[in-house]
């Protein structure tokens, strides 16, 4: 884990998601391996494993660098922008 400058950008409390699943997987037909919270704006993607990859579409889209897992019991941040857990 290493300090992001990344971080003190991010509202508090963090955004609530905009739905249960990735719409982008739902709309096409597929299925996400596992979920991201983008940590901006609430935008649910499936992750870097699913055929999609719809949370990094999401990143390259909008610039939004701070994802954390949307899996149960996890708690994890990614940052795009950095390339590395924060």
């Amino acid at each position: 884990m290493r300090d992001c400058p990344h971080l003190s950008e991010l509202p508090h409390p963090e955004p609530v998601p905009l739905s249960e699943t990735c719409l982008g997987c739902l709309e096409a037909g597929t299925h996400p391996v596992q979920l991201r919270l983008c940590l901006l704006c609430g935008h649910v993607g499936c992750c870097d494993s699913s055929p999609l990859q719809h949370a990094t579409a999401h990143f390259k889209e909008t610039g939004h660098p701070v994802m954390r897992s949307f899996e149960s019991g996890e708690s994890w941040r990614w940052c795009f922008a950095d390339g590395s857990i924060v």
